[in-house]
């Protein structure tokens, strides 16, 4: 006898339900995916940065010494003179220097680089008083900003590596002297 089946027996046909494809992100929204990934991983990168230097003491920098150009006569013409005249020879010598090159321990070196003084004596022409006027400035200019342990505009060009502090200062003893009227 056959087996009978407690609960009848349905016959349902097949369902073929299946899912949509997935379809294919942009390229525009796999950016901004891309995008709000990144932005949370540097952001969890800088955290871990401050974490890992907040010990280490720093000291503050001025970005002129970091952001230079380099400097031709072509490119870099010389700016509007001053109309003083110790302003104006100062600011002739910070030209020179940008330019015509910066040296250390000699007034002008083999390649006729100059040092601040021998940039200030050059653009001066001969003119002595003009030459100790600006050098006066310049020094003063440098003691403003270093102190006054600085005991000549010559010690302090040598005790520099690079020429960016001291061409700065040549130009920020230029302003100096056009604000005094010099």
């Amino acid at each position: 006898m056959p087996h009978a089946s407690l609960s009848p027996h349905i016959d349902h046909p097949a369902t073929t339900t299946q899912a949509a494809p997935p379809t294919e992100l942009t390229l525009e929204e796999r950016l901004t995916l891309i995008d709000a990934a990144m932005t949370v991983r540097l952001d969890e990168a800088k955290v871990a940065y401050e974490v890992n230097t907040a010990h280490i003491p720093t000291e503050p920098f001025d970005l002129a010494d970091v952001v230079t150009l380099p400097l031709t006569p072509t490119l870099q013409p010389p700016p509007e003179p001053y109309p003083t005249p110790v302003a104006a020879l100062l600011q002739r010598a910070h030209h020179r220097l940008l330019t015509g090159g910066w040296c250390k321990d000699v007034l002008v070196d083999e390649d006729g680089a100059r040092c601040m003084l021998g940039a200030i004596r050059a653009e001066a022409r001969g003119d002595s008083g003009l030459e100790a006027s600006a050098a006066a400035v310049l020094l003063d200019a440098i003691r403003r900003k270093f102190g006054h342990d600085i005991d000549s505009v010559p010690t302090f060009n040598d005790a520099h590596g690079t020429g960016r502090v001291p061409i700065r200062m040549v130009d920020q003893a230029a302003h100096h002297a056009d604000a005094r009227g010099l």
